[in-house]
């Protein structure tokens, strides 16, 4: 018998109201609250709240030091702790507005998310070939995927949270424009069948996903264990691989959406040279919007042979 896809059920049951979940339910009205609140009255809120994050989230802060330090040896501590302000800052604000995805009209998201290098979405769309957008965990990233798939027909793929009315809302709010949320356990065969059916999907490279099958390739400051299965998916699925950066522009009160040129597939011969180009492309997103980046995640936590632990 052929193996059944898994994807996330966005249907509401009655199991949700059980009163183990009126907590999170407090969070979730609290979250569309700030969802159909204004953007110049949410900010300066959610930079306040910012400030009490920094005094409480000690380990993440900590995570996010390690990790900081890690990939840029070179940056003065004084510059560091300013980096982790204003992630927390951006990780506050993006937190507190991801409701309006959900809320509020795709003329409304269309005016909060601008595109740049659309044309490269419309060259693979003329050659009659879906996506594969890479971009790694950076916190606006359900922004980016909700207005591309304004666009055009996208799938994902997320890890399931314990808590399953959170669960259900943020599967909810990624399938809100028709996509579908796989479940890891669906693999790479669900992924491919989708390519096939030409639904594009956003790849993130920078997982750790432990030293089996990834290679080690430069990172930054720093070498990274990275899992190099673009290649065959892009090649299987007859698709394009185009990176995609995304940054919140404080003054304008929008997010600033840049899909960049395809990849060309010779850089991805090989495992080698694969995990070194899907690094570059990380590389170039942390760069472009360093305080956007998720540095809070544990993605150096498989380390060449003979190096110590970093967390």
């Amino acid at each position: 018998m052929a193996r059944q896809a898994k994807h996330f059920d966005r249907r509401f049951t009655l199991s949700l109201l059980h009163h183990r979940y009126w907590g999170t339910w407090f969070v979730i009205l609290i979250l569309f609250i700030f969802g159909i609140m204004p953007a110049w009255l949410r900010d300066p809120i959610s930079r306040l709240l910012a400030k009490l994050v920094m005094s409480i989230a000690k380990k993440p802060i900590n995570i996010a030091r390690i990790n900081m330090r890690t990939c840029f040896p070179d940056k003065p501590e004084a510059e560091i702790d300013a980096l982790i302000k204003d992630n927390v800052d951006m990780f506050v604000l993006t937190l507190m507005s991801q409701a309006e995805l959900l809320l509020r009209s795709n003329e409304h998201i269309k005016s909060r998310v601008t595109i740049e290098g659309f044309e490269h979405v419309e060259a693979a769309r003329q050659a009659g070939q879906p996506m594969i957008f890479i971009m790694p965990h950076v916190w606006p990233i359900d922004y980016a995927g909700i207005r591309l798939n304004i666009e055009l027909p996208m799938v994902t793929m997320a890890k399931a949270h314990r808590n399953g009315l959170f669960n259900w809302f943020s599967n909810r709010l990624r399938s809100s424009q028709n996509g579908r949320v796989y479940m890891r356990e669906a693999g790479i065969r669900a992924l491919i069948s989708e390519l096939r059916q030409d639904n594009s999907f956003f790849y993130l490279p920078d997982e750790d996903l432990g030293p089996e099958q990834s290679v080690f390739a430069p990172l930054l400051g720093t070498v990274k264990a990275t899992l190099p299965v673009v290649g065959r998916l892009a090649q299987a699925g007859k698709a394009q691989v185009l990176p995609v950066k995304i940054g919140y522009d404080k003054q304008a009160r929008q997010f600033n959406l840049t899909v960049m040129q395809a990849v060309d597939p010779e850089d991805m011969q090989g495992k080698d040279n694969e995990a070194i180009a899907l690094n570059k492309m990380v590389e170039q997103v942390i760069n472009a919007y360093p305080e956007q980046y998720m540095w809070f995640l544990k993605f150096l936590k498989t380390r060449p042979d003979g190096e110590s632990k970093l967390y």
